[in-house]
């Protein structure tokens, strides 16, 4: 398929399709739907109400300067669950079969704090397309305070990113907020152009924005709080959310044993194998046993099932990584898998520690 003047992927192979064949005989005998259906709908409204709790008991109960900074922490773990859990698949379109029910839940990611146009068109078009690929790939973009690829120029910062990066990660939902008023003006993603938000998706950013930080900053000095406790309780709360959600990608992308492309390239005109094995050689899945981190990242440990099948809601992710593994076995693809949480954080340390190093340059 045809994704860019300088990146092309070779026409589906019989990898992909066997892929395709087998995953659909897998909900086909079953009688399965691959949205997410009652189980995400209950799922959603725990992760809600746990939310809303943390919120409601931070903002308006008398509490100690260690109970806020807990209830603090709450809140930013489940602003990152929302968007895991419910943001995610409904921008995808596997919440539900209804398109509007998508809809309306893709837009949870508005009230915190981010936008789900913008987000539609940063993860599911370009971070889908072209995974890995520097340049391009706008979740590999930490330039110039972090070096994440080998596309990318190294600077003399760099050689200690492993110690200072992880309070940079806690500024992604900061980073969010502004960016994409940005985008939304400038109309580019990582130098690529993209459609400005115009009508109701215009209006939706605006009135995410608006409703956002009126509940994060404008009720609790109303309801009492002196400005400067609001402004540290926020971007403590933002820090949580930021360092939850970062780590989730890159311990999935960023890792010893993920493959990065440079951009433009070189080989072949530019032209990769199949999409199919470029989007398994560039994601690593972590900790598939672990039920825990599977149930809060919405699947997201399984990074792999979720750039295969996009459509297909994660709660179905560990039942078809079997499968995945399987044709990827029979076809001599790569694919891997970190055994904890643990071991893929260990690989992302070592990433880090690489990139930084002038001889990986």
């Amino acid at each position: 398929m045809q994704t860019s003047a300088h990146v092309r992927f070779e026409k589906r192979d019989e990898f992909h399709d066997e892929l395709q064949r087998r995953i659909a005989a897998y909900f086909e005998e079953r009688g399965l739907s691959r949205f997410g259906g009652i189980r995400l709908l209950t799922k959603s409204v725990m992760i809600g109400l746990w939310l809303v709790a943390s919120y409601l008991l931070l903002v308006f109960s008398p509490v100690p300067l260690w109970g806020a900074a807990l209830l603090a922490a709450s809140l930013g773990a489940a602003m990152a669950a929302v968007g895991f859990n419910i943001t995610h698949d409904a921008n995808h379109d596997s919440f539900s079969r209804n398109k509007w029910v998508n809809l309306v839940m893709s837009h949870t990611m508005d009230l915190i704090g981010g936008s789900s146009y913008v987000w539609r068109i940063k993860h599911n078009v370009i971070h889908h397309t072209y995974t890995n690929i520097a340049g391009l790939d706008d979740d590999i973009n930490l330039y110039p305070w972090g070096r994440l690829a080998p596309g990318q120029r190294r600077l003399k910062l760099h050689r200690i990113q492993t110690f200072y990066i992880w309070p940079l990660y806690g500024m992604l939902g900061i980073k969010w907020h502004f960016d994409d008023v940005l985008t939304a003006i400038t109309g580019k993603v990582s130098g690529q152009k993209i459609r400005r938000p115009d009508g109701m998706e215009l209006a939706c950013l605006i009135i995410g924005k608006a409703l956002f930080f009126g509940w994060a900053l404008v009720l609790p000095m109303v309801a009492g709080h002196a400005w400067w406790a609001v402004l540290l309780t926020y971007l403590f709360t933002e820090f949580v959310m930021g360092v939850v959600m970062s780590l989730t990608f890159q311990l999935a992308h960023c890792v010893e044993e993920a493959q990065f492309f440079p951009t433009p390239l070189t080989a072949d005109e530019g032209k990769f194998q199949s999409w199919a094995r470029h989007q398994i050689e560039t994601t690593v899945d972590f900790a598939p046993r672990n039920f825990f981190l599977t149930w809060y990242m919405g699947g997201l440990n399984y990074q792999i099932e979720h750039h295969l099948f996009p459509r297909i809601s994660h709660i179905h992710y560990p039942k078809i990584a079997p499968i995945v593994r399987q044709v990827s076995a029979e076809f001599g693809v790569r694919y891997t898998a970190h055994r904890s949480f643990v071991r893929a954080l260990f690989s992302h340390v070592r990433w880090l520690h690489r990139m930084g190093r002038p001889e990986a340059a």
